[in-house]
């Protein structure tokens, strides 16, 4: 993850994720990001690989570094993480409980509980490598982890949520990523009843069990993005909507004056993730056309339309802690007018001419990829030979 990118999605996603605590509190955000479309959907519109495993430690880790410091304030932490990082959250879990009152050693069970449900209870081939645990004042909690199958390359992300947890032993995820692998040994499927009373110490031959009542979001293996991960319709619409004078007005308005359509669409798209309903998190990719991708899919990260994103959002922000929350709902409205234009909008976008006409414009918006930041080869310095001469 180059730093460019790593800075500015930690400012783009601490603003998105403060929107949705200010408009529909901290649950919701836990709601979000228990849901494993959106979360996709999330990352891509930061400027992540769009159908890579990288998206899970990326979002959680701009997320950790800029909520916490702002934990007092918003009401929820992120603990654990990545490889070591994971190791240390019933200490950070500790500590929320000592700042805020809850149950710290609840929470610290609650952790091991999910990490061995996944890790043991799920006999799937995937070892966890990262484990994060997001907490509200409240008690309230979200936990998102990866594995990682070694014969594969592969990852497999999981996600929880304590509302929607009844029995840690009957399909307890919000979500589970990854492609099928065949039959799996999975001891919270609820027909594994005869099973269930071992989960904590499996030590015996269990029966053999398929991943097939959890919710699956299966990213393919191509790097690109094409025309059937995406609903042509929304995005269509998106675009459309971005060119609409009545919008324009409507930004000049309510946002700033002289914005052009392009960071227009990227704004629809930041105020979709911030108020769409879960249906519309079907097409992950779609995000990705707001700012890009590191890797340029579908096209490079152009950091003019990013910088100014993140200025709106933050300025809407900081007048809304104020109580002027005028520019903050107009991202509620904006995300109403798209809906209203994809109602009538029946055109599909030509997705090979977008993507032309993205890596045309990308150097006046300073767009940027990971292979920007490569430096070719040197030439290996010529060396002196006694009996040949300079080599």
């Amino acid at each position: 993850m180059p730093d460019w990118l790593a800075q500015r999605m930690t400012l783009l996603g601490t603003a998105i994720a403060e929107s949705i605590v200010i408009e529909y509190g901290a649950s919701e955000l836990l709601a979000r990001l228990s849901d494993p479309f959106w979360f996709q959907a999330f990352g891509s519109v930061m400027g992540m690989d769009w159908h890579s495993s990288g998206i899970t430690t990326s979002v959680l880790g701009a997320l950790k570094r800029g909520l916490n410091p702002r934990a007092r304030e918003l009401g929820i932490t992120l603990c654990g993480g990545r490889g070591k990082q994971s190791l240390k959250t019933p200490a950070e879990l500790r500590h929320v409980a000592e700042k805020t009152g809850v149950d710290g050693e609840n929470l610290v069970r609650l952790s091991r509980l999910t990490a061995r449900v996944d890790n043991n209870a799920l006999r799937d081939g995937f070892q966890i490598y990262l484990h994060s645990f997001i907490v509200t004042d409240r008690g309230e909690w979200a936990v998102v982890q990866q594995g990682l199958n070694d014969g594969t390359g592969m990852a497999r992300r999981y996600h929880w949520h304590s509302a929607a947890v009844r029995d840690f032993v009957d399909e307890p995820h919000t979500g589970i990523i990854g492609e099928p692998q065949g039959a799996i040994v999975n001891l919270v499927d609820h027909r594994a009843r005869s099973a269930q009373q071992k989960i904590l110490g499996i030590t015996r031959e269990h029966p053999e069990r398929t991943l097939t009542e959890v919710k699956r979001l299966v990213m393919p293996r191509h790097h690109h993005v094409r025309a059937e991960n995406v609903n042509l319709k929304r995005l269509g619409a998106t675009l459309a909507a971005a060119y609409e004078r009545d919008l324009h007005d409507f930004a000049e308005l309510l946002l700033v004056e002289k914005m052009g359509p392009r960071t227009l669409e990227t704004l629809a798209m930041i105020a979709e993730v911030i108020h769409g309903t879960p249906s519309r998190f079907q097409d992950p990719a779609r995000y990705s056309f707001a700012l890009g991708g590191k890797d340029r899919h579908p096209f490079p990260v152009p950091l003019k339309v990013y910088d100014q994103s993140i200025s709106l959002l933050r300025s809407a922000l900081d007048r809304a802690r104020v109580g002027d929350r005028e520019k903050l709902s107009a991202f509620q409205r904006l995300d109403r007018f798209v809906t209203r234009v994809e109602e009538q909008c029946d055109t599909e976008v030509d997705l090979a001419a977008l993507v032309r006409h993205e890596e045309a414009i990308a150097p006046a918006l300073g767009g940027r990829s990971i292979l920007d930041d490569r430096r070719p080869r040197q030439p290996r310095p010529q060396q002196f030979n006694l009996f040949q001469g300079w080599e």
